[in-house]
């Protein structure tokens, strides 16, 4: 019994085989029978587990019990034997996680979240908890205020300026009794079922590592974000910076302090100064221009007066394939490119071809040595996203309807940089823009507490219930700064459409009075503030701390 228990479980796991079974794809078939038995499935189960222990099971097969005289019947023409599978066959169905349950009648519906971004943060903000328990699962714990991410880089706001707690923004996961936030990532979903399955995010620390766990869900929002695109450029992940994350702002500000530090030691060449001091940046998009404007804007003003041996090798170079800010009015372009010149940032048109630790190759051969390199190219679908087993949007996002569900499966929705809409649905896949998420979220939470109030927020129960009108996106403008009390503001609703363009130092205050209206709390609002008001009057803090 015990022994067929293990096999069982094996075999499951694995999808090989042992003595006559066999298991293809997620069907076992059992050989000189008819038994057809389902596996588990999970959408998005990982991969390259450790069950080296199965090998040893699989060496106890027929022709090892035969070499020790035990009398084995082949092809279970045993009914000892076919009644010991069967009485597995439920017992061992599937992994046993700990989690969650379904919530029972009576019990608030839950609505679990995946994802801290801008889409799943205005999501929950606005849920109604008095309807709903909400559960909230992602490996960071906080929001990042990512427009103002750049700043964080050089000091000229700290890094808990941009970080706002999940738990300030909605209270009941910290209070109510069935609402949590789990430090976690999500690997799996069953939509069958109304189950995802987690994996924590530890040190070890936990009585397995890793620790997996399931939580049921009667509504699911899918705002997992979207991850840098690398085009498959050998050498970027290993060498280059990322500007997504406040651990990513942290290792950049890190690295280019040391630059400056290790570039004022005794017996440096001077060709290995100035490859020290050379920050790079790829990408001509909004995040890498301002990444360029407060870089430069850190060296006019600070590294002048504390790093006086070498600031005359300090170098920002800007590369982009084709024009910065493509995005914006050719006006605008034109001011950012005179600008960012003056002001002492290099900007050069190229492809990168390759990145090497202290180099970085362009498709014309052009070697361009760097102490720094700052990846801003734009985001794509993360591997957690193309692994789902759902509809996908042109681009490999989660497909979406005018309604923000994901077709073909109840009670799931997508928002924010991980969906878009399907291309039967007439509309175009809208840009990975914070306000695009914002305004998702918004509407979404908005229908979610419409379907609770009717009691459709139980799992298969909100198909009868009016949705109302489609989510439509309107474009309220990009802003962008450039440094040195310089910024860009284009109000046109599209590329081609007409409106009000700005440059300048009356753009760079809208663009700080806009931003700071839009920081989520009035804490960070304050801090902001205050680090905006210190720097101002006794610079950038440059102590290298880590």
């Amino acid at each position: 019994m015990a022994f067929a228990r293990i096999a069982r479980t094996g075999l499951r796991r694995t999808g090989g085989t042992f003595g006559s079974y066999s298991c293809e794809g997620d069907v076992l078939l059992c050989e000189g029978t008819n038994r057809r038995s389902p596996l588990p499935s999970l959408q998005n189960a990982k991969a390259g587990r450790d069950f080296s222990y199965i090998s040893s099971i699989r060496k106890f097969n027929r022709m090892s019990m035969q070499s020790r005289g035990i009398r084995v019947t082949p092809q279970y023409q045993s009914a000892t034997a076919e009644r010991i599978v069967e009485e597995s066959e439920s017992e061992y169905d599937e992994p046993m996680y700990p989690g969650l349950e379904a919530t029972k009648p009576g019990e608030k519906p839950r609505v679990v979240v995946l994802g801290t971004g801008w889409a799943a943060c205005r999501f929950m903000k606005g849920l109604d908890t008095r309807i709903y328990d909400v559960v909230c699962i992602s490996p960071r714990n906080h929001m990042v205020f990512t427009p103002l991410l750049a700043s964080t880089c050089v000091g000229t706001l700290e890094f808990r300026s941009v970080a706002e707690p999940v738990n300030r923004i909605q209270s009941a996961l910290a209070t109510s009794p069935n609402s949590y936030f789990y430090m976690a990532s999500c690997f799996g979903i069953d939509t069958d079922k109304h189950e995802v399955y987690c994996e924590t995010v530890s040190n070890g620390g936990l009585p397995h590592d890793p620790y997996q766990f399931k939580v049921a869900y009667d509504k699911l929002a899918i705002a997992a974000g979207a991850e840098p695109l690398t085009f498959g450029i050998k050498g970027v992940k290993e060498h280059a910076f990322f500007l997504r994350e406040v651990n990513h702002a942290q290792e950049i500000r890190k690295k280019l302090l040391l630059n400056l530090m290790l570039s004022e030691n005794p017996g440096i060449s001077e060709e290995e100064k100035k490859r020290l001091l050379h920050c790079v940046v790829i990408g001509g998009g909004p995040t890498g221009v301002e990444f360029s404007g407060e870089l430069s804007d850190f060296i006019k003003r600070d590294v002048q007066d504390r790093y006086t041996h070498v600031k005359d090798y300090v170098k920002v170079t800007l590369i982009e394939a084709s024009e910065i800010l493509s995005s914006f009015d050719v006006g605008l372009r034109q001011y950012a490119t005179n600008h960012l010149t003056k002001s002492g940032v290099s900007l050069m048109q190229g492809v990168v071809k390759e990145v090497h630790p202290k180099k970085i190759v362009l498709s014309d051969e052009t070697n361009v040595p760097c102490g720094l390199l700052v990846w801003s190219t734009g985001v794509g679908p993360s591997q957690f996203v193309k692994s789902l087993d759902l509809p996908k949007a042109p681009g490999g996002r989660i497909g979406i309807d005018e309604w923000l569900r994901v077709s073909s499966v109840e009670d799931v929705f997508a928002l924010g940089d991980c969906a878009g809409f399907l291309e039967n649905s007439g509309r175009p896949v809208l840009p990975a823009l914070a306000q695009v998420a914002e305004r998702q979220g918004k509407f979404l939470v908005k229908l979610l507490n419409k379907i609770g109030k009717k009691d459709g927020g139980k799992a298969f129960s909100a198909k009868d219930i009016p949705l109302g009108d489609p989510f439509v996106y309107k474009h309220l403008g990009s802003m962008a700064s450039v440094g040195r009390y310089k910024a860009l503001v284009d109000l046109r609703q599209s590329k081609d459409a007409k409106g009000v363009s700005l440059a300048g130092f009356v753009s760079w205050l809208i663009w700080r009075s806009a931003y700071l209206t839009r920081v989520v709390s009035w804490r960070n609002r304050f801090y902001v503030a205050v680090n905006w008001a210190t720097t101002l009057v006794f610079g950038r803090d440059n102590s290298r701390i880590g």
